[in-house]
């Protein structure tokens, strides 16, 4: 019999695994897709040319808060869930909220779903969203240029607008950003990447996108979003553990399988985190994965106009997802602010529209607005929330340039950082001898 299947998304992991999966598979039907963690990515259509001949009018997309209503509808016989940044117990709740409904509860592991590579790949993925997974792929492929490889980037999924339009998207220029319209999400991930020459290529069918990028590089690297597992088999496997959420590496999906799976371990925000934090993320690891070479590592921050922000009222613009579901109270920004001698101005009292109901789902954000983008009415709330700030400088820590994307009442300072090694082994040391054993 023909199961069908409802599979538990976030745009992102949730169409890969039916790409990879399900989309041929005459052992089932795909009925729908439910979506949470991001806002206005429901009721959308997974579209007809990206499903395949099996599903002539494509698959709906529905909020997960719909779940009950759908089993009743739909009559599924399944739940898969397929997206990242959860702790274990929230895995529990939603597994017996779908045995409640009658369901069987699954989840695809990476012999179902992983892309296999002609292409040397080092991926960079983590424990938790906010790990520093950018800076480090960023680092990576600043190493693989200077031994003489010819890298490209392939991103985690953030297909947040026309499903259809970007299922294989390409960027070599900040140009091709603008001509995609992208959000502003999108943006952070992809701007520093192209300003320091890497080709970036995303979207949503993973496996167009990969015969496409190794057809110009003789090495892929995978840069991870949230703590998500690779799409594509790595045969370096780096992943980062936040130095100031010890435990996470006990208590996160699918964080906790990354560890085990890693070759590189790398504790990052060393200099800031306390020793016992750091000797039990080590007990961790090594109890969970004792082949994996453990290093720690550190960002020195500046912005890139110290002037402007010295004993000036700061407002801080931080990466969202790390502000939000991410659950740090700031980031890069803040730390900038204050390795710069500025002083931040809390954003509370004088943030609109959809911020002001974002900073009410998340109370700890105190000294930091999230860099919402989504929507066009997000991008707009965000300026308004910025100008009505009484600030001097906005700190922008998300990698992205705001101010090519609204109007703003202050100027704009940049976060610039780079990676720090604290002990030994030498992560350098580590890429460079792997990197060594590619032909160029």
């Amino acid at each position: 019999m023909v199961r069908r299947i409802i599979i538990l998304g976030a745009a992102g992991r949730d169409f890969h695994n039916f790409l990879t999966f399900y989309r041929g598979n005459p052992n089932y039907e795909v009925v729908a897709f439910t979506c949470t963690q991001i806002p206005g990515i429901g009721h959308r259509l997974f579209p007809p040319e990206l499903a395949g001949p099996r599903y002539p009018k494509g698959i709906p997309i529905h909020l997960e808060s719909e779940l009950e209503r759908l089993v009743k509808q739909l009559k599924p016989d399944e739940a898969v869930l397929a997206y990242s940044d959860l702790s274990h117990e929230q895995v529990g709740h939603m597994a017996a909220r779908c045995l409640a409904l009658g369901l069987d509860f699954t989840m695809l592991g990476p012999n179902a779903t992983m892309l296999r590579p002609r292409k040397p790949v080092v991926s960079v993925c983590a424990v938790r969203t906010g790990s520093g997974k950018s800076t480090v792929a960023q680092a990576v492929a600043a190493l693989a240029h200077k031994a003489g490889l010819k890298p490209v980037v392939i991103r985690h999924p953030m297909p947040y607008g026309d499903l259809a339009k970007s299922a294989l998207q390409r960027f070599a220029t900040l140009k091709d950003l603008d001509r995609a319209k992208i959000t502003m999400e999108e943006r952070e991930e992809y701007e520093p990447h192209i300003t320091a020459g890497n080709i970036v290529y995303a979207g949503v069918d993973y496996a167009r996108i990969l015969h496409k990028a190794e057809s110009e590089a003789n090495l892929i690297i995978w840069d991870g979003g949230n703590n998500d597992l690779p799409f594509i088999k790595p045969d370096l496997h780096i992943v980062l553990a936040d130095g100031l959420r010890p435990g996470a590496e006990l208590g996160a999906y699918p964080g906790e399988a990354n560890v085990r799976l890693a070759d590189i371990i790398a504790i990052t925000k060393a200099d800031v985190a306390k020793p016992a934090d750091i000797a039990l993320i080590r007990k961790n690891v090594k109890m969970l994965n004792p082949r994996a070479k453990v290093v720690q590592l550190y960002a020195e921050f500046g912005v890139d106009k110290p002037k402007l922000v010295k004993g000036k009222r700061v407002l801080v613009v931080e990466d969202a997802p790390t502000i939000t579901h991410g659950g740090l109270p700031s980031a890069a920004g803040l730390s900038a602010t204050l390795a710069s001698g500025g002083r931040p101005v809390g954003p509370r009292p004088y943030a609109k529209g959809t911020v002001r109901r974002i900073l009410a789902q998340f109370p700890h954000i105190k000294v930091a607005l999230p860099a919402l983008g989504y929507t066009a009415v997000e991008l707009r709330d965000l300026e308004r929330s910025i100008n009505a700030t009484p600030a001097d400088v906005v700190v922008a820590g998300s990698g992205v340039a705001i101010e090519r994307l609204m109007k703003l009442n202050k100027p704009v300072a940049h976060v610039q950082l780079k990676i720090r090694e604290q002990g030994e082994p030498s992560f350098t040391k580590l890429i460079k001898d792997w990197l060594s054993t590619i032909s160029k």
